[in-house]
């Protein structure tokens, strides 16, 4: 991108902001218009019509509210113009508002959400963000290296430095500062912790003011920031090497150089996607007994003499024998044969026939699965040696050690503790796992709740204890209790995918979604009849100006870090600039501007990071503003 373009990108980027600001304004003003009138007034309206009808329905109905939130707040979200978009969770925030305000300010209704289902999702959506980032959290430190550690810390202090001072130096009544930490970090969940402040007793309201007024100044903050940070953020860092003089695709096929050689690129035990097949150097093909040596042989014997080919499937008329039954082969048999490929195409005929279409012989499901290698003989043994003892069927994809991935090479050797993925038939699979003294863990779609009531025991408990310090009852919160025990589960996970039981992808992504959506409906019914009253004045400029200024100096700032100091690839820094500050959106922005996946390098250990420290820092805006 040359200069001019830049420019006109900025000016681009000014205009819709003046937009922006503008509808923003026409819209308070009048909603502030129909709220002049008395709720006394309208409590002696009565609600006739259809609207009046339903509202007074959602009104008496709460669970109404909340589903009807979601339902119209998720596909809201996901309307999308030149690119952004609100997300389901600010979508459905918008509506949520949107119904409790109109309930209030036409009718004098107000919608009672009961509490305690925003803390169980809360909770919930918490634990399942733990679960996502505890492997990248651990690992990625050892990986990455203090640069990234040190790139999310920057970014995730100057963003509270900046809020925190900066709201105090405009003046923002309490509630302000969390909820625009939360806007232009774009962490919704830093709203959770905030309220859960308000809610342990630590927030006590000044005079003039309710606890209910500090929770709805929170949404109005998060409201104003979070759309101006998603859409700044994403250009801002896409551009980042440009504005630099860099150009991004030659730092993205740096990149690709530098790191070419890694060979970690299996998921972590126990991680979405750790049971994808992948392309293995593997066939399965059919063959008819020819050779009469091997005529009465058993199919183990045989593949103690030919260990890289293995026969699953025998084929003798109408009848098909599984190799779990080690028949003896006949002439004229068919067997279906798993091996390399260069071992079946050079001597799959010399050695067993001629080569035969026989889809029985080759229907054979193949499943990924990790061993936990448990004490047997096999221990202090390499790949190799482990192979030819065990391997009857199966192929040892990866070997993972502490959750760190290592060599998978011929003399790899292998200790108690390690984790083995293999891929091959499930009886293949289980006899490997019962030679290692351990049993086979695959992709399911159940999940062990023993487990997971277990972790929201934890950290419930832990985050509710309280320290008073000068005065100040200081506590990690429930939400964030939750949130660190979903991290250790899953570091603990990734050394023993045994422990914890099964969690599904699928749920572990459900519980994320409905968790935070059902405890933003629930805020949007309390703060929904009180949020005008968070705009009085200039405060929505200056929500909007401390907002965009939080969201863009803190990365900007680790960029220069970066590359000026550290020297990093501005590829990579880019995806590390875009996780400091939780934007994947930003991520993927500077992908397509390098052409390359390698900002995704950068990515996770400043995301896991700052995911957590955020949290902290929301909750002690709240009690120390």
């Amino acid at each position: 991108m040359n200069m001019d373009q830049l420019n006109h990108a900025f000016h681009w980027m000014k205009s819709q902001r003046r937009t922006l600001l503008l509808t923003l304004s026409l819209f308070l003003f009048s909603s502030r218009l129909m709220a002049a009138e008395s709720v006394e007034a309208l409590a002696q309206h009565e609600a006739s019509g259809l609207f009046g009808f339903l509202f007074t329905y959602i009104a008496h109905n709460p669970f109404v509210f909340l589903f009807l939130s979601i339902a119209i707040g998720y596909p809201l979200g996901k309307v999308t113009i030149k690119g952004i978009n609100l997300g389901s969770t600010a979508g459905t925030l918008v509506v949520g508002v949107g119904i409790a305000l109109t309930a209030f300010s036409v009718y004098g209704l107000h919608i009672d959400a009961p509490g305690l289902v925003s803390d169980i999702f809360l909770m919930m959506f918490m634990y399942a963000i733990g679960m996502k980032v505890g492997p990248q959290f651990f690992s990625g430190l050892a990986r990455g290296g203090i640069d990234f550690v040190v790139i999310g810390l920057i970014v995730v202090f100057s963003n509270f430095i900046i809020v925190f001072f900066g709201a105090k130096l405009l003046d923002l009544a309490p509630g302000y500062a969390a909820g625009i930490i939360s806007g232009s970090y774009t962490v919704t969940a830093v709203m959770g912790v905030a309220q859960s402040a308000i809610n342990s007793g630590a927030v006590k309201a000044p005079s003039g003011m309710t606890l209910d007024q500090i929770s709805a100044n929170i949404a109005a903050g998060y409201a104003i920031s979070y759309i101006l940070s998603s859409v700044f953020i994403i250009l801002l860092i896409k551009y980042l090497p440009a504005m630099f003089g860099i150009d991004p695709v030659k730092a993205g096929k740096d990149a690709e150089a530098d790191f070419g050689a890694g060979g970690d690129t299996e998921a972590l035990p126990s991680t979405n996607g750790f049971s994808n097949l992948g392309i293995l150097p593997l066939d399965i093909r059919a063959y008819r007994v020819d050779h009469q040596e091997l005529v009465g042989q058993g199919v183990e014997a045989l593949f103690h003499r030919y260990p890289h080919a293995a026969i699953l499937k025998v084929v003798r008329g109408n009848e098909v024998f599984d190799a779990s039954e080690n028949p003896q082969l006949q002439l004229g048999d068919v067997i279906g044969i798993r091996g390399d490929y260069h071992v079946l195409i050079e001597g799959g005929e010399s050695t067993v026939g001629v080569e035969v279409d026989e889809p029985r012989a080759r229907n054979v499901d193949i499943e990924v699965a990790d061993i936990h290698l448990g004490k047997s003989a096999y221990t202090g043994k390499t790949i190799e040696e482990m192979s030819k003892e065990v391997g009857f069927g199966i192929y040892m994809k990866a070997v993972f050690r502490q959750g760190h991935q290592l060599p998978m090479l011929p003399q790899t050797v292998v200790e108690v503790g390690d984790v083995i993925r293999v891929a091959g038939s499930d009886w293949c699979v289980k006899q490997a796992a019962k030679k290692l003294n351990s049993n086979p863990i695959v992709e399911s779609t159940l999940t062990e709740t023993f487990y997971l009531a277990l972790s929201l025991l934890i950290g419930y408990v832990c985050g509710h204890l309280s320290v008073t310090l000068g005065g100040i009852p200081f506590a990690l919160g429930t939400s964030a209790g939750c949130m660190l025990t979903g991290i250790v589960f899953s570091f603990l996970r990734t050394r023993n995918p045994a422990f914890g039981g099964p969690m599904s992808e699928g749920a572990r992504s459900f519980l994320q979604d409905i968790g935070l959506s059902l405890f933003v409906a629930v805020l949007a019914a309390t703060v929904g009849p009180k949020i005008l009253a968070s705009f009085q004045g200039i405060v929505v400029i200056k929500i909007a100006g401390l907002g965009l200024v939080a969201a863009l100096l803190p990365p900007l700032l680790a960029w220069i870090y970066g590359l000026y100091f550290r020297k990093m690839n501005p590829a990579i820094l880019a995806g590390a600039c875009a996780g400091g500050r939780n934007s994947t959106p930003a991520m993927k922005g500077a992908q397509d501007e390098c052409q390359s996946d390698m900002p995704a390098v950068g990515y996770p250990v400043p995301y896991a990071l700052t995911s957590m420290i955020v949290l902290v820092l929301g909750y002690l805006t709240m009690v120390l503003y």
